[in-house]
């Protein structure tokens, strides 16, 4: 059937846990159905992204958000009493592109990714449609707040409750709703979120394959660094759990990988400490570590990361924040989870020097993705869902 993908960003290149979703599950669902896409770009085009993304696509609409027209969206947002968020994915030209687009191919089934789209859509009520909620964004906010300083904590407040009021009210907007973990399912505002299914994300076993190579860092954190919860545990990696570390070793290397660091994080790089920035392959950096630590303290949702160390025999080491939203991963089997400071110290420290721990946390936690977290069985479960009320 004719499938209309609407998308906040052109799924390419995977730096960003919602475009490494949105590329996968794309990929598995054009093996059932004609993809016609629909993405907005705020930033220059990746070179090699129409590249990537066409072979799945019949159709590929990119539609480039201006300066003018994300000022626009937001004012809009603000007086409509809108997350900014959603105004700032707003524009008239793909308004015009999307409703043109479903007159011209009539598409069987409409699937947005993530609320930042649903403007688009709410209307067409004749078309099936299912929304990806993906994170519950409320919550994300709600914690963003409470760590803000003075004078930006009354634009978190304000985007916090405009959120948690979108996600109720676009819920009955939707034949379908599906979320990434149950636990963000219980916090969307509903009182039928019980029907949202959860579809979570998978892993690319052929490029996340377990590698034997020479170790040149002792710990790892990966992720895109001018990403607000990215930031704040890398801070607080390298800068209260690092040096209680390297009192009792002090030759250790940490490596914090990943995409556009702030300056904050770019200030970090030193002899014990690496910032690499942009990598083409971080699989390379995952293979050259021996322990991955993510010691999140804000945002929701599913932590890719940790599921791509884990795919990669990397023991690994979390919060409850982002370990509870693995599910039927446990403590000190599959993962360690941490809640505080002396935790984190003393899990990398029971990891590096008991050898039997060390092998049984990696082998573990391999089998665990192994067997919970393929894309192509996930697929087959998105499809379910997108095809259920269509064949009703």
């Amino acid at each position: 059937m004719n499938l209309l993908v609407l998308l906040p960003r052109v799924p390419y290149p995977l730096e960003k846990g919602d475009k490494l979703r949105a590329f996968y599950q794309i990929k598995e669902l054009s093996e059932y159905h004609d993809i016609y896409l629909v993405a907005l770009q705020d930033s220059a085009l990746h070179h090699e992204a129409l590249e990537k993304i066409e072979p799945y696509c019949k159709e590929i609409h990119i539609i480039r958000l201006t300066l003018f027209s994300k000022l626009r969206g937001i004012i809009r947002a603000f007086f409509k009493g809108l997350p900014m968020q959603c105004g700032y994915f707003y524009s008239y030209k793909a308004k015009r592109t999307i409703d043109d687009l479903i007159h011209k191919i009539y598409p069987d089934h409409i699937y947005c990714f993530m609320i930042r789209m649903a403007e688009y859509v709410k209307k067409h009520k004749d078309c099936h449609t299912t929304l990806d909620y993906q994170d519950v964004l409320s919550m994300g906010m709600k914690r963003r707040y409470e760590k803000a300083s003075f004078f930006k904590k009354p634009i978190f407040l304000y985007e916090y409750q405009a959120l948690r009021r979108y996600e109720k009210n676009i819920f009955s907007c939707f034949t379908n709703k599906t979320i990434i973990t149950s636990i963000d399912r219980e916090l969307i505002p509903h009182p039928q979120r019980q029907y949202i299914h959860v579809i979570p994300n998978g892993i690319d076993f052929e490029k996340f394959n377990y590698i034997k190579t020479e170790k040149k860092y002792d710990l790892i954190f990966t992720g895109n660094m001018s990403y607000s919860p990215n930031v704040d545990a890398a801070l607080f990696l390298a800068k209260s759990i690092f040096p209680k570390l390297l009192r009792q070793h002090p030759d250790l290397k940490l490596c914090i990988c990943g995409v556009a660091p702030v300056p904050a994080i770019r200030a970090l790089d030193s002899d014990n400490i690496r910032v690499t920035g942009w990598v083409d392959d971080i699989s390379v950096f995952y293979a050259a570590s021996k322990i991955f630590i993510a010691p999140m303290r804000i945002g929701t949702g599913l932590q890719n990361k940790v599921l791509e160390a884990m795919a990669m025999k990397l023991p690994s080491i979390t919060s409850a924040l982002a370990g509870q939203p693995i599910e039927g991963a446990t403590h000190n089997n599959e993962l360690l989870i941490c809640n505080n400071l002396d935790e984190y110290v003393a899990a990398v420290s029971n990891l590096l020097t008991d050898k039997k721990f060390y092998k049984t946390i990696s082998e573990n936690g391999y089998q665990f993705v192994k067997t919970h977290y393929d894309w192509k069985e996930i697929g087959k479960v998105l499809e379910e869902v997108v095809n259920e009320d269509v064949n009703d």
